[in-house]
């Protein structure tokens, strides 16, 4: 079979070996798209568990250590271990709630809005030249795909933030 533009009627009915291919595609696409960020991060000492706290705190100024474990999807002990880092190295800050006393709300200093931006940039662009190369029709299906395989309760969380912005 062709690898070209198919019906959608016959997308319904996919192979083992086309399945396999989209499988290895985003095998591939996932290392370059993390490639950049990780360049960056190891000069730093960090890791990916970092790039994913920065990116959320990021997105959502003032989220709570709950929130980002839910959307995480980590162990409050992992979580622990990369916000005290990023804590102690000046770019996250932790503020008690000021309804909840229990609460801690998390910001991103100068410093993390500068390391979110560089990690950030490098995403964006390789992004945006598949996306151009890629075409409108295909981005929005590109997108339709991901959410579709996402968990409901983390779909529900993306759209969301979605939504928010």
């Amino acid at each position: 079979m062709a690898d070209g533009p198919q019906s959608s009627e016959s997308l319904l009915f996919l192979t083992d070996e086309q399945l396999r291919k989209g499988i290895e595609a985003m095998f591939f696409a996932y290392r370059d798209f993390t490639a950049d960020p990780d360049r960056i991060l190891l000069t730093k000492g960090y890791g990916r568990a970092h790039h994913r706290a920065i990116h959320f705190i990021h997105r959502a100024p003032g989220t709570t250590v709950n929130n980002l474990l839910s959307i995480l999807g980590v162990t409050k002990q992992s979580l622990n271990r990369v916000l005290r880092s990023l804590i102690e190295d000046g770019l996250v800050e932790s503020r008690v709630g000021r309804r909840d006393k229990r609460e801690r709300h998390l910001f991103l200093t100068e410093a993390g809005e500068t390391l979110e931006r560089e990690l950030s940039d490098a995403q964006r662009a390789r992004m945006r030249t598949a996306y151009r190369e890629a075409g409108p029709e295909a981005v929005t299906g590109f997108r339709t795909v991901l959410e579709a395989m996402m968990d409901p309760e983390l779909r529900r969380h993306y759209m969301a933030m979605k939504e928010g912005g």
